[in-house]
This record gives structure tokens, sequence and C-alpha cells, in this order.
């Protein structure tokens, strides 16, 4: 005797629909004249920065501004070529321990044209918590890893070491039935990128 659940999912079973193929990736994917101005353009579109130097050293000049305006307390960096973490974060275990981080200075490995979005991974950050409580974040990454589309990043991403990997595109934002924006309720209030050409 088989009971309705039975009759059910054996029904399901042999009422699948033909698999697919997937499609082919070799395909002619977007391709910009200018990737950095695309790159610029869509990033200040999802309320994000840009701010450009020639490497990590002279980027200390260039984000004294940016330090000016957010006069953050307390720095969460993985980026001590840029500015150093301003408290000894190498002894925190507990990733509550960051909720009052002001700014977190994280290094990206790859930038997207197409969207404007930074891959970090855990490689990148002994928490990963920090991306996304901190209040502002300041990612940097080189000009050299200045992709077009979405498949050229993946094509660059290597698997063996990584836990945990995001793609980041702005600050956090979310919106209401009423469309009412709001910035920074689930995650950093802004996002600067720092594009070294080293």
């Amino acid at each position: 005797m088989t009971s309705s659940r039975d009759e059910i999912l054996a029904t399901i079973k042999k009422n699948q629909p033909a698999p697919t193929e997937l499609p082919s990736l070799n395909q002619d994917w977007i391709q910009y004249v200018n990737p950095l101005l695309q790159f610029e353009t869509v990033l200040n579109s999802v309320g994000g920065r840009l701010l450009q130097a020639e490497n990590l050293s002279l980027g200390q000049t260039v984000i004294t501004e940016l330090l000016e305006t957010l006069k953050p307390q307390k720095i969460y960096s993985r980026v001590p070529d840029l500015l150093g973490s301003n408290f000894e974060d190498s002894l925190i275990n507990d990733p509550h321990q960051l909720e009052d981080v002001d700014l977190a200075i994280l290094p990206g490995e790859i930038a997207v044209a197409e969207n404007a979005a930074i891959w970090i991974d855990d490689q990148a950050m002994q928490h990963r918590t920090v991306l996304f409580i901190a209040q502002h974040v300041l990612l940097t990454v080189s000009k050299s890893q200045l992709v077009n589309n979405m498949h050229e990043a993946y094509d660059r991403l290597t698997w063996d070491k990584r836990q945990f990997g995001v793609f980041v595109s702005g600050p956090s934002k979310t919106a209401d039935i009423e469309q009412s924006l709001v910035i920074g309720a689930h995650g950093a209030r802004s996002l600067t990128v720092l594009l070294t050409k080293e």
C-alpha cells in the first residue's frame, strides 16, 4: 500500500522536464572602449566613490579628504601601506567586537567595469563580518585588475584556498514599497574605491 505522498512524489518524478544543455560561455561578452570610465560611472550611480593614485603610498594623500569628512574613530585596515588599524585588531577573536568600526580598509582583488563590483575574499580580512558591519568601507584595487565583465572576473578567480568571497558594488541600499531609498540600513553607509596604477 502506497501513501498519497509516495504517489505524488512518483508522479512528479515521472513527469520531469527534459534536460536542457547549458548555454556556451564562449561568446562575445560586452567590452568597453574605456573600462575605467564605465567603472566610475556605474560606481557613482550606485552611490560609491572612486579615488585614484599611482600607488598605495601616494594614496595616503588622496584619502586625506575622505578621512577629514568621515572622521573615523576606529579604523580596521588590511592595507597597512595605505593606513594601518588604530587598534590591535589581531587580538579580536569575536567579530561582535568589530561593531564599532567606523572605517574598514580592505584590499580588493578584481574590479568589474560592467557593474562596478569589487571581488574580496576571506584571504583579505580576518573577520568577514567587518565588510558588512563597518560604517564606511574603503576598498583598494590595482588598475591592472580591472576587467570588462563578470565573465572575465570569474575566469580570474581560483578556488583552491577560498572559503568565502563576495562581489561588492556600492554601499548598502534598500527601499520600501513606497520607494524610499535608505543607504546604510543593512551594511556600510559609504563605499570608496581607491584604484592604484601599481
